[in-house]
């Protein structure tokens, strides 16, 4: 099955900075949304249409646990050369929720729904407002005690909290988690290994 739309987010929100970030979003001839924090990435056939939007900087986060070291355990993801590479991901030890794996993110994003399902608490994070072609949204930054995905886990993050409104996704899984490992994508095999750094 072919997906009809992606979604590329490049979400800067460095939460300890006092100045505004700004947010680029853009669509192109598909109608497929793309954001990023980078202008210099817009293809030049979409500048004209491009919309900037001021992403309030976080405060500096509550407390957090201790980050904890990524697991030993390597990680082997099959994937469909061609299309998104899906991930089954448990967060704070309860799950699944289906992310795309993102290297071009970030962050990783994560609906509010999806984190209301695995009991995850949202609504007194730190707010972030979006404008865009279609309207306000509101993201929020959640702090979650852990993710994996397989045996690979990454404990104390971060992450934003938007419905991102993928058609076969709950979020993606950007490189606040990614860079904690070596990520080899091998498309001829259609497998993507995370090996702990």
């Amino acid at each position: 099955m072919r997906y009809r739309a992606a979604l590329i987010l490049t979400l800067s929100l460095l939460l300890p900075q006092p100045s505004l970030a700004q947010l680029y979003r853009w669509t192109d001839e598909q109608g497929t949304v793309h954001y990023t924090a980078d202008p210099d990435r817009i293809p030049e056939a979409y500048r004209a249409g491009v919309r900037v939007l001021p992403v309030p900087a976080a405060p500096a986060a509550p407390p957090a646990p201790e980050p904890s070291a990524p697991s030993a355990g390597v990680a082997r993801i099959s994937f469909t050369p061609g299309f998104p590479i899906l991930v089954s991901a448990r967060i704070n030890g309860t799950g699944p929720v289906t992310l795309i794996l993102d290297t071009g993110s970030d962050r990783t994003v994560v609906s509010p729904a999806a984190l209301g399902g695995l009991g995850i608490p949202i609504g007194s994070g730190t707010r972030a407002g979006i404008k865009g072609v279609t309207g306000s949204a509101q993201a929020e930054v959640v702090w979650v005690s852990s993710i994996e995905v397989g045996e690979a886990r990454v404990g104390s993050l971060a992450i934003i909290a938007h419905d991102a409104e993928l058609r076969h996704a709950h979020g993606l899984l950007g490189r606040d988690f990614l860079a904690h490992f070596t990520v080899t994508i091998d498309p001829k095999e259609g497998v993507v290994t995370l090996a702990p750094r």
